[in-house]
């Protein structure tokens, strides 16, 4: 099972040199970039079609109806708003699956900033395709590239402190991959995946061991040796329990900065401090600024606003 730890860096950044996409491969940064597309091409195209299907994209009866079959079309994907951008394999991907021959120009990237005016991509394939994968591609954008850009925005409000922040699995059903893979984009790190991949004890789980922190984490060694094992304490009574009890990471949840400074002082590096519950950007800082390793910040994935992102027709 997989460690409740950060699992990849901040991405670095990359070209910023347009770069032309046919063939049907999404490295989507790899090898010195590091952010790595979470989904294979089978994937990919599954999750794609699907969205494309939802839509009736394929049975697209208004551009049937206006536009003829042999017409092509140029169009440009345009930022309108700030922030980071996340999801381009996805859109390339929409505009793939209704035109198998359609020319694209990708001009920026996954983890790369846009501003308003900003060019992502230049499309120039079939006009009844474009037309009716537009609104495919720009969802995923959107709503990806909303998170990424969220997602910096904490980055950049805790900047200096040593703080990281991390998401959580607050994600839309089916998206989850693709939600953690934008808060990388964004220079935010992940959570633990799933409920299989690391040992988090909350309160929930306490109470069915009547409260013995020392139980549960024992407990949980003999199921999974080698697993770090997290605790969630909203006291400080549960803090030093949760130190003595040997957890390798430990969740304040919910408390106010002078508890955690306080709680801070008593493990003493001993332990991972992570910071929950409640966390915004307008807080972020007084909770970096007490000394915690890590904030989590469920906002990332289940409050971010979409990208304003449009497609221009030539």
């Amino acid at each position: 099972m997989e460690n409740p730890t950060p699992m990849s860096e901040s991405p670095k950044p990359r070209r910023s040199v347009p770069r032309t996409v046919t063939p049907l491969s999404v490295p989507a940064i790899d090898s010195a970039g590091t952010m790595k597309f979470p989904l294979k091409q089978q994937a990919l195209d599954a999750i794609v079609r699907e969205a494309l299907d939802e839509d009736g994209a394929f049975n697209d009866l208004t551009t049937i109806a206006t536009v003829v079959s042999e017409r092509r079309a140029r169009a440009t994907l345009v930022a309108r708003d700030n922030g980071v951008l996340c999801g381009v394999p996805l859109a390339v991907n929409a505009f793939r699956l209704l035109d198998p021959k359609v020319a694209i120009r990708i001009d920026v990237e996954d983890g790369m900033r846009v501003s308003p005016g900003s060019s992502v991509l230049f499309v120039n394939g079939n006009a009844r395709a474009l037309l009716s994968a537009e609104r495919v591609a720009l969802n995923f954008l959107q709503r990806l590239s909303g998170i990424a850009s969220l997602t910096a925005q904490f980055v950049a409000a805790v900047e200096g402190t040593g703080a990281k922040i991390l998401d959580t699995r607050k994600t839309t059903p089916g998206w989850r991959q693709l939600e953690k893979y934008a808060v990388r984009a964004g220079g935010g790190y992940n959570h633990r995946l799933d409920l299989s991949s690391a040992v988090l004890i909350k309160d929930n789980h306490l109470s069915a061991v009547d409260g013995d922190i020392a139980m549960a984490v024992n407990r949980a060694r003999e199921l999974a040796p080698g697993v770090k094992v997290e605790v969630e304490c909203d006291k400080l009574e549960q803090v030093e329990q949760a130190l003595a009890a040997g957890a390798d990471i430990i969740m304040l949840d919910n408390m106010d900065p002078d508890d955690m400074k306080r709680a801070v002082r008593i493990v003493n590096h001993r332990a991972v401090l992570e910071a929950s519950g409640g966390v915004g950007l307008t807080t972020v800082r007084a909770i970096a600024e007490t000394g915690v390793d890590w904030i989590s910040v469920g906002a990332l994935t289940h409050s971010a606003p979409a990208m304003d992102l449009g497609l221009d027709f030539d």
